[in-house]
């Protein structure tokens, strides 16, 4: 008789605890799982021996000055996805040979580089003729499936636990684009007076002129897009702060507002680069599940989100279990896409690539 009971309560036990593991194992609504991707130049992982669907991976974003025709072959062959990262407003390279695009401070002076990032003026006309020009040729010479924007922003650097965030740009052509836009005439003086003047009387009119200049770029390279390559995607790689952190600098210091750029865009991915921002690797759920809060929408347009982690190994090793964690974080809440920076950090490491493995697979068979 106590056998009988034991065993009863045994069963009744192990039954009670199925539904509570399967809530912990899965505690997103059922959602596809669009994109498995990577970020980075395929062939660390090819050099290895690897073909990348049986990693599961379904899709490659890479710099699109590294896309050539034999990759294009072999990913397509792997059944790939193929997104070019387009470096919009990153002055490196450019700035140093144009010095008319060489963004201003405050001061009235050339801004340095912000860690290793150096901007661009964003309103300069030779700079922007140069982008679309190269962004044309992209989409004529491959055949890809979307173009993502990076260095979408003003002048500065994010990516730091202390953000390099300076004051621009207040050029000639800064200056007379926003009198003319806003209806606001500048005052005579030395480039600094004017900028004190407009902080100190039009700051709100500065602060929202400066999201339209960025949402412009994201409004032309849609117009683009649509011309030479209708139907494929466009998406930004985008800081990833909450309206308020670092006294709304996202927005009033980068130029970055998502109302704005959800016009144009199909696609946000957040750089959730943790360890790079020194934040912890539980921090990649929780910043996911803000924006997905953030972006909802009764639209149906609503974008999607696909964030991008980090795996690589700076300022210190990620271990493939912190990987794994930050990996399954940047799918929380509405994200139906993820992909790690870089494709080489996980070639060089076993683990992670198990970790790919691993995930990837059983997120394409759910």
């Amino acid at each position: 008789m106590m056998f009988k009971k034991w065993c009863f309560v045994l069963i009744y036990s192990l039954i009670a605890f199925i539904p509570l593991s399967i809530v912990s194992c899965n505690n997103e609504p059922d959602k596809e799982i669009e994109i498995r991707g990577i970020y980075g130049h395929p062939q660390p992982l090819w050099n290895k021996g690897y073909n990348l669907s049986d990693l599961g991976i379904n899709a490659i974003f890479v710099h699109s000055g590294s896309i050539d025709d034999k990759m294009m072959q072999q990913a397509r062959e792997e059944g790939m996805k193929i997104y070019a990262e387009f470096a919009t407003l990153n002055g490196k390279g450019y700035v140093e040979d144009n010095i008319e695009a060489w963004a201003v401070n405050e001061k009235g002076e050339h801004v340095e580089a912000a860690s290793w990032f150096m901007g661009v003026c964003p309103t300069e006309p030779g700079f922007r003729q140069y982008r679309y020009e190269q962004l044309r040729n992209l989409l004529t010479e491959y055949d890809i499936d979307g173009v993502w924007m990076d260095y979408v922003h003003w002048h500065a650097q994010f990516e730091e636990p202390e953000p390099i965030l300076p004051e621009t740009c207040f050029c000639e052509n800064c200056l007379s684009a926003f009198s003319a836009d806003k209806d606001i005439k500048v005052p005579v003086g030395s480039t600094s007076q004017k900028a004190e003047w407009i902080m100190n009387n039009h700051d709100v009119d500065w602060r929202n002129w400066r999201c339209e200049i960025i949402a412009g770029w994201a409004a032309d390279m849609r117009k683009i897009v649509d011309e030479v390559k209708p139907g494929i995607l466009l998406g930004i790689y985008h800081c990833p702060w909450t309206d308020d952190e670092f006294d709304g600098a996202r927005r009033r210091i980068l130029g970055l507002d998502y109302d704005l750029l959800t016009e144009h865009v199909d696609v946000f991915s957040p750089m959730v680069y943790h360890a790079r921002m020194g934040r912890n690797p539980e921090w990649v759920d929780e910043n996911i599940r803000w924006f997905s809060s953030r972006m909802e929408s009764d639209k149906d347009n609503t974008p999607k989100i696909w964030p991008i982690v980090q795996a690589y190994d700076n300022p210190y090793q990620i271990s493939a279990s912190e990987f794994e964690t930050v990996l399954l974080g940047g799918l929380s809440a509405n994200a139906t896409g993820v992909m790690m920076f870089t494709t080489r950090a996980i070639a060089e490491n076993e683990e992670k690539v198990a970790v790919v493995k691993k995930n990837y697979n059983n997120l394409s068979t759910q």
